[in-house]
């Protein structure tokens, strides 16, 4: 197996194209994900689409979203944690557009190679998704779904990128310190200055020290 730093140094000399897949039903009560959502809008390399937006009777053109995935090294599904799964449109993505011969199955071989992970916020705090939490289960095994689905169409999985204890974030002044972090790592993705095998192994890509944005650099 490759070491990290060859990984990263393999990547280094192109830059990646990213796609930020955002869905939640409600934006305008939203106050993470809206933000991260401008936020990815105005980084380099980075398509952002609104899911429930471009799709608000869910009828999925196929065909165009399977060319943004094709033309896209990295897929990001962007939402808030619903009842320990994803909002329904991107459940809706996932059947129509993730099809035999494309995705997976004999031919399917569209998103070989391809990164992928989820950016979600949660309502719950950090310690209530544990074993011994609240909710039983850590985030990741949760997200697992997502996983497999990531594993039998041959993307290279990394942790999620999360915000605990949403519904207080904005109280106790964490969101901009989260943003900072998600610049960070999407530009850290385009540019290929990565540890791919650090950010496939931990629990959350939040925790990752390189996403530590210099203050100049931050939103007011």
């Amino acid at each position: 197996m490759e070491s990290s730093q060859t990984l990263t140094s393999s990547i280094a000399n192109k830059d990646k194209r990213i796609l930020v897949l955002f869905a939640h039903p409600v934006p305008q009560q939203s106050e993470v994900n809206i933000f991260l959502f401008n936020d990815a809008k105005n980084v380099s390399n980075v398509t952002a689409i609104d899911l429930y937006a471009h799709y608000p009777d869910f009828n999925i053109d196929v065909i165009r979203e399977q060319q943004r995935l094709v033309s896209h090294d990295v897929i990001i599904f962007q939402f808030p944690l619903y009842w320990y799964s994803t909002p329904s449109i991107l459940k809706e993505y996932q059947d129509l557009v993730l099809e035999y011969g494309f995705a997976y199955g004999k031919g399917g071989s569209a998103l070989k190679g391809k990164q992928f992970f989820c950016a979600i916020s949660a309502g719950g705090k950090e310690e209530a998704y544990q074993s011994d939490g609240f909710n039983h289960f850590t985030i990741r095994q949760l997200l697992q779904p997502l996983e497999q689905m990531a594993s039998i169409t041959t993307m290279t999985y990394l942790a999620p990128f999360a915000l605990f204890g949403s519904r207080s974030a904005s109280r106790e002044q964490r969101i901009e310190k989260h943003r900072s972090k998600w610049r960070s790592l999407l530009n850290a993705l385009a540019t290929g200055q990565f540890d791919i095998e650090r950010a496939r192994s931990i629990e959350n890509l939040a925790d990752l020290d390189i996403l530590e944005e210099p203050a100049e650099n931050q939103s007011k």
